[in-house]
């Protein structure tokens, strides 16, 4: 069996920087839980997501989100065959191993709706049939945080669905200079079969036995409790933040080689986990305050065992 170490060396061979991006997939892919990136236009949402489901040689499918599109565009519909008299199933795009949710608030609740209902039971309801989606199955999706108009805001219940959520940010000067060689001339082919789907399989199976210590396990738990009780927080992280935390301490540890986690193992991804579960009230606006300013107090008001 291959080490995620492999596919996380073949993301960095085709993304210039995005450190914490890569890494947040190949953890999402151990975990088996689903990931929010939300950057500019351009920053390799779309490539990095491309070249994981290469690595791991699974299906790929990108949706691309718009205010007409409908859950039947999505998950699949009935169709009625004249020649056998009878219908038939068509699956939609959600049908994959790893599927693109590309600007996932430019569609409707309905539409929304459907993508994370899949997310949620791993599986799709077509006319009377339900039928499990592909194992395993990550769904990426994307926002453009510069952009709001003709977009719909996602739900606080929504976004807790989403395991993480990164911040893509610029490439520096030399990370860019890179970008523009690297890619002047056409995109190079992605590294593919890196691993394979069994292999996906095998590390979410031993990554779930990893040792995690009482103290570990509340220190999560303090974290989530004390973003309920943050200055200008009006709610603050669900349980379901706590059981991410230790989810994604155990893909960490187990990336790394490790058998246990360790409390730099829940810090350093809090930022990921809680950023979008939080929801501020109006006095935001007022004092001018930075949202990540605020997750970052959060976490340095309690300590670490």
């Amino acid at each position: 069996m291959s080490a995620p170490r492999a596919v996380l060396d073949a993301l960095r061979l085709t993304i210039v920087g995005q450190d914490e991006v890569v890494e947040s997939l190949v953890l999402s892919l151990i975990a088996g839980g689903h990931l929010l990136l939300e950057g500019a236009p351009g920053v390799a949402k779309t490539l990095a997501c491309r070249a994981l489901a290469a690595a791991v040689g699974g299906i790929f499918h990108r949706i691309q989100f718009t205010p007409d599109l409908l859950p039947s565009d999505i998950i699949g519909t009935r169709v009625f065959d004249q020649k056998t008299a009878a219908f038939s199933t068509v699956f939609g795009p959600l049908f994959a191993n790893v599927v693109l949710a590309d600007e996932i608030n430019r569609a409707p609740a309905k539409v929304q709706s459907a993508l994370l209902e899949g997310m949620q039971e791993r599986r799709a309801t077509i006319g009377l049939e339900t039928h499990p989606l592909p194992a395993p199955f990550l769904v990426l999706a994307t926002m453009n945080p510069y952009d709001a108009e003709g977009t719909y805001p996602l739900p606080l219940a929504q976004l807790d669905r989403f395991l993480a959520k990164v911040v893509v940010a610029y490439p520096s000067r030399d990370e860019e200079r890179t970008i523009v060689d690297r890619f002047g001339a056409g995109e190079p082919p992605l590294p593919s079969d890196v691993a394979t789907l069994g292999d996906v399989a095998g590390w979410q199976h031993e990554a779930r036995a990893v040792f995690v210590d009482p103290k570990v396990r509340d220190y999560a738990v303090d974290l989530v409790r004390a973003s309920r009780a943050a200055e200008l927080v009006a709610h603050g992280a669900s349980p379901r933040a706590a059981l991410a935390l230790v989810t994604l301490a155990r893909a960490r540890a187990y990336l790394d080689g490790r058998a246990f986690t360790v409390p730099d193992d829940v810090r350093d991804i809090a930022p990921a986990v809680l950023r979008h579960r939080l929801a501020y009230d109006d006095r935001i606006a007022v004092a001018g305050t930075d949202p990540e300013d605020i997750v970052r107090r959060i976490i340095a008001v309690v300590p670490a065992p």
